[in-house]
């Protein structure tokens, strides 16, 4: 079978979370999880040079849950990358973002060539962004793979966004987990 993920070995449960049956998310932690700029402005902001580590940049169909919110077909090969955000040394962000071929294509190109920049610093430079979708989850550590449950020590769990972006019309799936570091400096 062909790694889908280095981040997790299956997907996180993801909800949305409706105003009418919000799932209680701490003050702080849905201060990042809504923030509607760049998550990249705002870390650097809060802990100046921002570095990013590729943990995984390839093309695989991505997990069904995620073909299906793109309206793609569940074997369609997309970029998949993953990333480490840190600041000082420590983590602060872990993303997993899939891109389709016709959003590569859609923004010249320019997603598929990021090496160690920041994927916010690109997408939201893009006049025509739009946010049309966001789902969120709370992530046991048990569902870490090893390799990166080691590198960023968990011992707790960890809440996330998934939010769709389109570029031009062109969807683009973004997920982001906010690590305890960035909940106690933020």
């Amino acid at each position: 079978m062909t790694t889908k993920s280095v981040l997790y070995p299956i997907e996180p449960l993801w909800f949305t979370n409706h105003p009418g049956k919000p799932k209680k998310i701490p003050e702080v932690t849905a201060s990042w999880i809504f923030e509607p700029e760049s998550i990249t402005r705002r870390l650097r902001c809060l802990f100046g040079e921002v570095t990013v580590k590729i943990l995984f940049h390839q093309q695989r169909p991505p997990f069904l849950s995620e073909s299906r919110l793109l309206k793609l077909p569940s074997n369609r090969y997309c970029l998949t990358r993953e990333v480490m955000l840190s600041a000082k040394g420590k983590p602060l962000i872990v993303a997993r973002t899939i891109i389709p071929k016709k959003t590569l294509i859609g923004a010249q190109r320019n997603l598929s060539r990021l090496g160690t920049k920041p994927l916010g610093e690109v997408i939201f430079s893009y006049p025509k962004l739009q946010r049309l979708d966001m789902q969120v989850a709370l992530i046991e550590p048990s569902i870490w793979s090893s390799d990166v449950a080691n590198k960023i020590h968990l011992e707790q769990a960890v809440w996330g966004r998934r939010t769709i972006y389109a570029i031009n019309k062109r969807q683009m799936l973004v997920s982001e987990f906010f690590l305890p570091e960035i909940l106690e400096n933020g």
